[in-house]
């Protein structure tokens, strides 16, 4: 039973989800990678030869991911002014890209942060 189960495993194969989870990711799912920001940005930072401005694009479509990609230990190489943009379009990440970000302009993540109240706060105390 148990080679059974051992054969029928090593059939199946890997979904691109497990080799995300397991870091087991190569050069070769790089089409699956853009198909989704946290893919992207995952694949980008982790594997060797990346292309990117490639992934910087796929991961810039969402907020989080575009701060994450920006963000100077995560992925280096990465393009400061248009991880900005997209971070700014979301308070939380408007405030985090201001803080955490190196070189990040801080004008243009005020006025990110202002369009809520709480994150508003948030940056006035601690950012100034």
């Amino acid at each position: 039973m148990m080679k059974l189960l051992k054969r029928s495993a090593e059939e199946v194969g890997q979904t691109f989800g497990y080799r995300l989870s397991n870091g087991l990711l190569t050069i070769a799912d790089e089409e699956e990678a853009c198909k989704k920001p946290h893919w992207a940005y995952v694949f980008a930072r982790d594997v060797k030869g990346a292309n990117i401005r490639k992934y910087e694009k796929a991961a810039c479509k969402d907020p989080e991911w575009a701060y994450c990609f920006a963000f100077a230990l995560e992925v280096k190489g990465a393009d400061i002014r248009k991880c900005e943009e997209v971070a700014c379009k979301d308070p939380k990440y408007a405030y985090w890209f201001a803080r955490y970000v190196k070189g990040a302009d801080i004008e243009k993540c005020r006025k990110g942060a202002a369009s809520d109240e709480y994150w508003a706060k948030i940056f006035a105390r601690y950012i100034g």
